[in-house]
């Protein structure tokens, strides 16, 4: 098989070439060996123009309008010059692995924005619902020089704390008017933001929205904050009307300042780099042992698991002295 040439993918990506960008990404995306190995490769040549771009997780509750946000915030940037990569990450089926992929859709406007490049990705069967190769994807799009990456979360599970693990930035977008709203996220997830936008405040929800943003400032009170040099702060914004998210790009950019000048933003891109790669191997040791004559053993263990025969923790020993090589 004829070696691939990785100088038109270096060069389009470095050129800010828009179909060698997603020509790329689609290889990233690829679960083929030879794809997979290719874009090893060439992830390792772009890594030195990494690193310089806004990253940011957008997530919130199912209603809480994150694709509006995104579409208003996204196209406040463009205003100001800055160049704007959207991940947004769609739900697969779990039954077919079909997608939706309907972000361009619903960022109509962001779409046809010569600053902007909208991205949906398959969650296909990730933990949490993110796509696997986001991260790369994000190294990909910093090296074609876009100055802001959002990254849009499906709002369920785990998907929160895998994007909280790979941006600089991690805002937690709420709605008012549903009765108790601290009663609509779990602590985990404010333990994670860098702040907390109240959305949707136009209108007669203006009043709501005060008083939603006074709750979550109280539950804020409650928690240990994350950094020396950060407290989370707690803000009303419209996507609609654009109010408050001039603000929003404020405390973003007051946020990488800080952390920047106090060292915790390079430590923390450091952890996240040793925790993405522990993640990668763990999936790979979980890819291995499913193709490996473990798996088998591990069948019937589990048959025997059903029946009674043994306990899963006796189970669970036996598989894992196949692991050690003892015995098959």
């Amino acid at each position: 098989m004829e070696k691939r040439n990785l100088d038109p993918y270096l060069q389009g990506v470095l050129n800010r070439d828009r179909r060698m960008l997603a020509k790329t990404i689609t290889l990233i995306e690829s679960a083929l060996p030879a794809d997979q190995e290719f874009s090893r490769h060439l992830l390792d040549l772009l890594m030195p123009y990494t690193g310089k771009a806004l990253s940011l997780g957008i997530t919130g509750l199912p209603g809480a309008g994150k694709s509006t946000f995104i579409e208003s915030f996204g196209t406040l940037l463009t205003q100001k010059g800055y160049r704007v990569a959207v991940l947004a990450v769609d739900p697969s089926s779990p039954k077919t692995g079909g997608s939706i992929l309907a972000d361009k859709t619903r960022m109509e406007k962001l779409a046809v924005n010569e600053l902007a490049f909208i991205r949906p990705s398959p969650s296909g069967k990730t933990l949490g619902g993110v796509a696997r190769k986001t991260r790369e994807t994000m190294l990909v799009c910093e090296a074609a020089g876009f100055d802001a990456v959002m990254v849009e979360t499906v709002g369920v599970g785990q998907s929160e704390v895998t994007v909280a693990s790979m941006v600089d930035f991690f805002l937690v977008l709420m709605i008012a008017g549903g009765g108790d709203e601290l009663q609509g996220i779990k602590k985990g997830v404010l333990e994670l933001a860098d702040a907390v936008a109240v959305n949707k405040a136009d209108g007669d929800n203006i009043d709501r929205a005060k008083m939603a943003r006074r709750q979550y400032e109280t539950a804020f009170h409650l928690l240990s904050p994350p950094y020396a040099n950060w407290t989370p702060p707690v803000v009303t914004c419209s996507s609609l009307t654009m109010a408050g998210l001039e603000n929003i790009l404020k405390i973003i950019l007051d946020h990488r300042d800080k952390l920047t000048e106090s060292g915790e933003l390079q430590a923390k891109r450091k952890e996240q780099a040793r925790e993405w790669l522990k993640f990668l191997v763990r999936e790979g040791v979980q890819e291995w042992f499913y193709e490996s004559p473990a798996a088998e053993v591990l069948a019937h263990a589990l048959a025997d698991v059903e029946q009674g025969v043994i306990t899963p923790t006796t189970a669970a020993a036996k598989v894992l002295e196949c692991l050690k090589g003892r015995k098959f």
